[in-house]
């Protein structure tokens, strides 16, 4: 149970990334409230997760969760730029992700 904690944490965390580019630094009220309450999951989630997996762990699956994630949306929905080097970083971190799952 403590991975599908730590799934839905890493998930949370590329919607609260997304969302604060919406923001305006805080400036927007419904954008920058969504951020918050996505951020609060994602920490709530990932701290039942730290309950069972060490928390080197933890945080990094957490952080390549959310940066493939935040990456993919901008390349897909924001046109950052979809360089070959940019995807095999990207498949560099999930490989250090499911390298971490299978080592725990």
């Amino acid at each position: 149970m403590a991975w599908v904690w730590l799934a839905v944490a890493g998930g949370f965390e590329i919607v609260w990334a997304v969302l604060l580019k919406y923001t305006d630094g805080f400036s927007r009220l419904l954008p920058s409230a969504a951020t918050l309450g996505a951020m609060a999951v994602s920490f709530y989630c990932m701290s039942r997760a730290l309950q069972v997996l060490p928390m080197g762990t933890v945080y990094a699956v957490w952080v390549g969760i959310g940066a493939f994630g935040t990456a993919l949306w901008g390349m897909t929905v924001e046109g950052d730029p979809a360089t070959a080097a940019r995807i095999l970083c990207l498949t560099l971190i999930l490989a250090g992700v499911a390298g971490l799952k299978l080592a725990a």
